[in-house]
């Protein structure tokens, strides 16, 4: 009998041991560890790839696209459409994003995909002005009219022909931070009427903050809108 209670006793002991230094080792040194090689390494990134503007202001996440709207006219209007601002590049569209109706407590934008096939309100397999409401297609070709009536100016007219997907299409998130250097090239000659630059400086401004290929194979040419704006609002205030 006492031999049970002493092999038990020591049983829990030993339980106790491990998880005191596996408490300590996985929940307290491990997780130092990490960050502090985070830190030491990838602060950039650790902290969430932040950016910043020339007087040191966080702007954003060069991870995370965001809007370049007028303010509403009724703020309180949930129904009342966003218009573009037109001073600055546009990123590609959110139509994935939603809002939360599950909690209303919180305002919150919730990220996702719009979950429509490609052919979604497709009339005889391709998207016309007829597309039903509502459908993907629809909101491809309302996007693709609007691209072309916003980025048109007196010396510079855009084609429909010339709009790329990503200017007409969300990403799967809905906050996609990069935009094509097609379609940063097509908002160049808008972009320049609106902040009264000339045409080869927004251009320049564009070349100079495209990326390549990662590793020159991996994805595709991209430019970052946010860190595109924040050198735009750089150069107007030059």
């Amino acid at each position: 009998m006492n031999n049970s209670v002493g092999n038990t006793a020591r049983l829990i002991g030993a339980g106790l041991r491990a998880l005191l230094v596996l408490t300590i080792i996985c929940g307290v040194i491990y997780p130092l560890a990490v960050t502090g090689i985070a830190q030491a390494l990838f602060n950039d990134n650790a902290n969430g790839s932040e950016l910043k503007d020339k007087s040191g202001n966080v702007v954003g996440s060069s991870l995370i696209g965001q809007r370049y709207d007028l303010p509403k006219q009724n703020p309180d209007d949930a129904t009342e459409a966003a218009k573009p601002d037109l001073k600055w590049f546009q990123p590609r569209p959110s139509n994935g994003l939603g809002s939360n109706s599950v909690n209303t407590q919180y305002s919150l934008i919730l990220s996702g995909a719009t979950n429509r096939a490609g052919d979604n309100g497709a009339v005889n397999g391709h998207c016309t002005k007829d597309a039903e409401e509502g459908t993907l297609c629809a909101q491809v070709v309302a996007a693709k009219e609007a691209v072309v009536a916003d980025n048109s100016t007196a010396g510079y007219t855009v084609k429909p022909q010339d709009v790329p997907a990503d200017a007409v299409t969300s990403s799967g998130s809905g906050l996609d931070p990069n935009i094509s250097p097609e379609y940063a090239k097509l908002q160049i000659h808008r972009v320049a009427e609106q902040n009264q630059l000339d045409v080869k400086q927004v251009d320049k401004l564009v070349a100079d903050h495209t990326t390549g290929r990662t590793l020159g194979f991996m994805g595709e040419p991209r430019v970052n809108v946010l860190e595109l704006n924040t050198a735009l609002k750089a150069l107007t205030k030059s």
